[in-house]
């Protein structure tokens, strides 16, 4: 037989966990995420996940510095009072004058 079949490098283990690991905590997120109908993952989705899975309870130090989400209540009809931003229009591209007494030169190709 072959000696060296089954042999892994020292970091082989570890990575795997940490891969495990990451999967779990990106599942469970995805779930909170997916639960208030929002198309990214946030911040306040990982915290939210962290402070509600017990699997996930030794983050909750990591975490307690980030400010909790305005949630909707259920007296105001799902809304928040404050109105989301919206975003900036741009302004059209002005003509300087140097442009508008431009003509171009005859015979060039």
């Amino acid at each position: 037989m072959d000696e060296d079949v089954g042999k892994v490098a020292q970091a082989t283990p570890v990575l795997i966990s940490l891969e495990l690991f990451m999967q779990s905590l990106i599942d469970h997120a995805c779930k909170e995420t997916r639960s208030r109908n929002a198309k990214r993952m946030s911040v306040s989705h990982l915290k939210k996940t962290i402070m509600t899975t017990e699997q996930f309870d030794f983050l909750k130090d990591v975490v307690a510095n980030i400010p909790d989400p305005v949630e909707p209540t259920e007296g105001d009809g799902g809304t928040s009072s404050t109105a989301p931003p919206q975003p900036k229009k741009r302004k059209g591209r002005r003509k300087n004058n140097d442009e508008e007494d431009y003509e171009p030169p005859v015979g060039t190709s």
